[in-house]
Formats: structure tokens, C-alpha cells, sequence
């Protein structure tokens, strides 16, 4: 006894076992994450060390090159670059895409663990070593501005208030403060009058870590009352700064003030963002691997609309970034292109066999496939995205197959006056062999491309698995819940439709048709072999002019600028000519919506202040005439 002939005995077990697929795919799909492409890039480890006054020529002699030595003795490394800038050392190792990005960085943690003793022993701290993935990228950044307010007291407003609440989105990582400037006291020096009193600015700093700090003190106790003892040694304010005694010489007291004076300023001098011109910080938030982005965008949003009840009025909330739009419009897009599909798969089952019933069968049989094809998704852990939907799409085409073949041959059977259920049975009994190889055979050609090497294989890996899968559920589908549906929904008695009737004579001349040209070409059957030579030659001189690319350009109305000047280049002269390519962009781009410049970014690579960035945003494509490519083209001949 076969499969369908087991199924229309037991039709409740055909009917539950495709329930309890839909249902696995339904639990499958509530814990996969969305993203817009597989997370396909390399492991990167990132080693940095922070040497502050040293020039590059000392921190590539005396770090970066003997960190590069001991990493070079690490398995599966692709390639190691580095950059040695004033006062920090920043290592980049680049992993094979199969290497395990775990192992890889304890690894390189053991080989920098072994090399600290080469290292110089006044460095700031030991070198940090972190994982860099596809998700280290910010998803949406927000910018914070005020025209009453300075860029110290928005970071302030930015951490303690926005940061709270936004770092608790759930597959946040964590959130990038960009632009950020904290408070910190600094203290200036006359080298005249340090001079004077034979003073170095060590003393200066042997007084501060005598004076600036705050000790246990103990307790007093008495017969009935217990105090602490709580001593106030922290100096907190410009005058208790000022009023520091630094020395006595020659019986007088010597006090910051008298060598320099103390302000309340900012930590870090070298480091801004700016958009339009205009000073500001902004928030950026960075996802967890294998996280949601949608369900991030949308609790973010949630949350904002919260935080702008509340914000001062003196404070301006903008969105400077968002990639998760593009997610969202590339998830709606293909979605839009599925609902079509069915629809024409439909159609086309109605013209052909002119029965609605038959037709609106595989809005049963698809879903079961489709569906089914989200828990092989979440067993094999990938995620929602371009390219699985994709085969979700293309799957509808492949997975009614199977359906149409079986349906085919009950109906035949019916048209002949056989009763529904022996129709059934012999129908799907005589074709099982061929379902099960042409299921197979289809499988079969998507699932080589698992055994594809580098970036393209592990782009296309999930592609081909997900249709493989459903193609293989299908063949199940089809041999379990279509024979049955064809009994429970069938007529009791075969009857044409008067569509059926009318359009039969075309049909009929068609498949008449067909026989005669297949008839008169057997007789010159020889003249094929000529038609595949020419088919092959002309593959080969048209495909060999043809230009080709990972995947093709698509206007986002984004783009990004990185500027490096030559090392040496102060942070004031890196910022004035950042403010120039922004008032350049400003000026010459009319399709500028957006045109925000970092800085010195402390919070990715090197943070050296020679090195910035532009993250230029762009009007609507339905408000500009140029597209984002001429735009970077135009920016790239004028700039560089």
C-alpha cells in the first residue's frame, strides 16, 4: 500500500500530519529574526592599544609589529591590516568565512597574551581584543540638538536620560554615543611659573593623588549610639581645584592657582559630530547577532514617541538614520510579489482545467509547503530575509508542481467516469514514482550550492536550502493532502462547466496542433543538433560581453564619504576641512536632505585625528532628478 492510498484510508491522518507541519513552520517562524541579507560577512578581530603621547613611528615599531608577529601564528587567518596613529595602535585580522568567530578571537587573545612582554610597560592599558560581525554596524541613529544647550550638557542629557531608555530595546547590543564629550576638570599650566617655583607638572600630579581622594574612615562608637565617620576628600568644584596646595617652597604655600587655574571643560578636545554645520551627539543603536531589526525599529519608535512627550522643549529629536526602512520596503516588496503569484497560480490552474474547485485547491496545498519551509529556516538558523523570501517566492512555482501533476491525473481518470475515490487512488498511486523523482531531482539541483565556497556561497547557502525544503515538502503534500481534498471536494458526479464547454475546441486545435509540428519536426530531427550548437554559441559570445556584479546598484538615497588626511594633520585642520566638505555638499547637491560628518570617531576604528566621515542622506527619489550613484560620482570627481 502506498502513501496516497494509506491517506485515503486514513484521511484524518493525511489532514493532521499537514496541520502539524503548518504548525512547526508557525512556531519556526515566531523565533526567526529579520534581516535584510544573510549574515555572511567574515569574522574580524580587532586589536587596539592606546600608548598616548607616543608618534606613529614608535607605536608601529614597539606594538604594532610585534602584535602583528605573534597573531601571524593564528589558524585561518585571511588577511591582517593595520593602523599606527598617534598615541593608539589598531590591528584588524580578517578570518576565513568558515572559521568560528568565537575561537578565532580567543585565539588571538592567547597570541596577544604572549606578546604583552614585548610590549613597551608604560602603556596605558593591555591591548583590547573584540569581535566585529555584520550587526557591529549602527541600524538607526538619532541625533540630539539644541540651540540653547552645548554639546557637554546634551551628552549629558544623552546619557543619562536617552541612553537609560533606549538600551533596554530588546536585541539592542548595545547603543553608540557618537559626538560624545563628558565632563571632566582641566587644569592649565604657566611654564613660567612653574619654573619659578621649580615645579613639574608630576608634582602637580603626586599632589592631586594625595589630595583628590576619599578614604575609609572608620566609626565612633559609644555606649548607646554607633556613627560612621564619612570623609569628604573628593574636590569636585573649579575653586576647590584652584585652592589645591601643590608644594610649599621656602616655608610659602603653594596653590594651583598660583602656577595655572582649573576650568570645567570637556574630556576629550578631539572628537565631533556635526550635521548641516551644526554641533550636536547622537545616539546609535547597534543589534544583537541574529536579532529582529524590524521588531528593534518598531519597540524604538515605540519608545520615542514616549521620550518626545517628555523632552525639553529647548531639545530637538531627529532620525539620521535608519536601515531597517530598506528592510522593511525589500520585506513588503516580496511579500507583494508572493500574494501575485498565488494569485496567477490560480488563474493559470483555471484556465487549464476550468474548474474553480480544482483551482482554489493549492490555496490549501501552498501554505502547507511555504509555511513548512519557515521551520527548516529555524532549524538550520538562518533568518528572514531578501534571499530566503526569494526562494519562499519561487518555491510557490515549484510546489504546485507536484499538486497539478497528481490533480492532473484524477481528473483524467474522472473525465472517463470513474468514481471519485477509486480516481483518487489509482490517480496518485500510477504517478507517485514520478513525484517523488521530480521532487527529488529538483532538490537535488538547488542543494549543491550548500557546497559552494566563499562570500557567494554563504550569500546563496540559505536560498538553496530553503527551496530544497519546501520542494521535498511539497512531494509529501502533494501524495498525502491533495488525493484526499480531490475526494472530500470533488463532485459526486463529473460534470463540465459551461466555461469548460465553450473553450474546448481551442484546447483541443492546441494539443492537435503541437502534434502535427512535433510530427513534421521528428522527420528532421537531425536539424536539433544545429539549433543547440548555434544556442551554445551564441551563450558564450553574449554572455562573455555582458558586465557582471555581486548584485545590482540600488538607489537608497544614502551614501557614505570616508576622509583620511595625511598622518600628522592636527584635529583643528581635520575639522576645518570636514566643514568644508560639508558646506561643499551643502552648497553644490541640492538633493541633500542630510549631511552628517564625524569627526575623529572615537567609537570605530582608529580614532585618530586625521580620519572623519560623511553619512550623506538624500532626498525622495520622486523629489530629485539625479540618482544616488550620479550624486557619489559628482561628490567623488570634485572632492578626490
Amino acid at each position: 500500500m502506498g502513501l496516497p492510498s494509506l491517506s485515503l484510508r486514513r484521511p484524518v491522518f493525511a489532514i493532521v500530519l499537514n496541520i502539524a507541519i503548518m504548525l512547526f513552520g508557525i512556531i519556526g517562524y515566531t523565533f526567526l529574526g529579520i534581516r535584510e541579507y544573510p549574515a555572511i560577512d567574515p569574522p574580524v578581530i580587532t586589536v587596539r592599544t592606546n600608548y598616548t603621547g607616543a608618534n606613529a613611528d614608535i607605536i608601529e615599531s614597539q606594538i604594532t609589529e610585534p602584535l602583528e608577529n605573534a597573531i601571524n601564528g593564528v589558524q585561518g587567518i585571511r588577511t591582517i591590516s593595520s593602523a599606527s596613529n598617534q598615541g593608539s595602535s589598531n590591528i584588524t585580522v580578517e578570518f576565513d568565512l568558515s572559521a568560528d568567530l568565537e575561537t578565532a578571537a580567543n585565539d588571538v587573545r592567547d597570541k596577544v597574551s604572549q606578546a604583552l612582554r614585548l610590549l613597551p610597560q608604560d602603556i596605558d592599558a593591555p591591548p583590547v581584543v573584540s569581535k566585529a560581525d555584520a550587526n557591529s554596524d549602527a541600524i538607526i541613529s538619532m541625533t540630539v540638538q539644541s540651540e540653547d544647550k552645548n554639546v557637554l550638557q546634551l551628552t549629558d542629557y544623552a546619557v543619562n536620560v536617552l541612553q537609560q531608555r533606549l538600551q533596554t530595546i530588546p536585541g539592542v547590543s548595545s547603543i553608540q554615543i557618537w559626538g560624545q564629550k563628558n565632563y571632566a576638570m582641566r587644569l592649565w599650566f604657566d611654564p613660567q611659573k612653574l619654573a619659578a617655583y621649580q615645579l613639574t607638572a608630576i608634582d602637580v600630579q603626586n599632589a592631586l593623588n594625595k589630595a583628590n581622594v576619599e578614604l575609609p574612615s572608620g566609626k565612633i562608637a559609644g555606649t548607646n549610639t554607633e556613627l560612621t565617620v564619612n570623609t569628604l576628600g573628593r574636590i569636585n568644584t573649579e575653586e576647590e581645584y584652584n585652592n589645591l596646595i601643590i608644594k610649599d617652597v621656602d616655608g610659602k604655600t603653594v596653590r594651583l592657582k598660583d602656577i595655572g587655574y582649573a576650568v570645567l571643560g570637556t574630556e576629550n578636545f578631539e572628537t565631533s559630530l556635526k550635521e548641516s554645520a551644526e554641533a550636536m551627539v547622537a545616539l546609535a543603536l547597534v543589534p544583537q547577532p541574529g536579532a529582529n531589526y524590524v521588531e528593534i525599529s518598531d519597540e524604538f519608535y515605540k519608545r520615542l514617541a514616549e521620550i518626545k512627550k517628555e523632552v525639553p522643549k529647548d531639545i530637538k529629536l531627529n532620525i539620521a538614520l535608519d536601515n531597517t526602512v530598506f528592510i522593511k520596503n525589500s520585506i513588503s516588496e516580496v511579500k507583494e510579489t508572493l500574494f501575485i503569484s498565488i494569485l496567477l497560480v490560480v488563474i493559470i490552474i483555471y484556465l487549464f482545467f476550468r474548474d474553480w474547485i480544482i483551482a482554489l485547491r493549492p490555496l490549501l496545498d501552498i501554505p502547507v509547503s511555504l509555511i513548512g519551509a519557515f521551520f527548516i529556516m529555524y532549524v538550520f538558523g538562518f533568518t528572514i530575509n531578501v534571499l530566503t523570501l526569494l526562494a519562499i517566492v519561487l518555491a510557490t512555482g515549484l510546489v504546485v508542481d507536484d499538486g497539478i501533476v497528481v490533480t492532473e491525473n484524477i481528473f483524467k481518470k474522472l473525465e472517463k467516469g470513474m468514481p471519485k475515490m477509486q480516481a483518487a487512488r489509482e490517480g496518485s498511486e500510477e504517478i507517485f514514482f514520478a513525484v517523488v523523482s521530480t521532487s527529488i531531482t529538483l532538490a537535488i539541483v538547488f542543494l549543491p550550492i550548500v557546497f559552494m565556497q566563499g562570500f557567494v556561497g554563504s550569500l546563496f547557502k540559505e536560498f538553496g536550502i530553503v527551496v530544497a525544503g519546501a520542494v521535498l515538502i511539497s512531494a509529501l503534500v502533494s501524495l498525502t493532502l491533495t488525493p484526499v481534498l480531490n475526494v472530500l471536494l470533488g463532485k459526486k458526479v463529473h460534470k463540465n462547466s459551461w466555461f469548460y464547454d465553450k473553450t474546448e475546441p481551442f484546447f483541443k486545435g492546441m494539443d492537435d496542433g503541437y502534434k502535427e509540428t512535433l510530427t513534421s519536426f521528428m522527420k528532421i530531427r537531425g536539424v536539433s543538433f544545429v539549433i543547440i550548437g548555434l544556442c551554445f554559441i551564441l551563450i558564450y559570445f553574449v554572455g562573455k560581453n555582458l558586465q557582471s556584479e555581486l548584485a545590482p546598484m540600488e538607489d537608497r538615497g544614502a551614501f557614505r564619504i570616508s576622509l583620511t588626511a595625511p598622518e600628522g594633520t592636527s584635529y583643528t585642520a581635520m575639522q576645518n576641512y570636514v566643514d568644508r566638505v560639508t558646506q561643499f555638499v551643502m552648497d553644490s547637491v541640492p538633493e541633500q536632505r542630510i549631511a552628517l560628518s564625524v569627526t575623529s570617531p572615537g567609537f570605530i576604528g582608529s580614532g585618530a585625528a586625521n580620519t572623519a566621515f560623511m553619512r550623506i542622506r538624500l532626498k525622495e527619489k520622486n523629489e530629485r532628478t539625479k540618482t544616488q550613484d550620479e550624486v557619489a560620482q559628482y561628490l567623488g570627481k570634485k572632492l578626490f
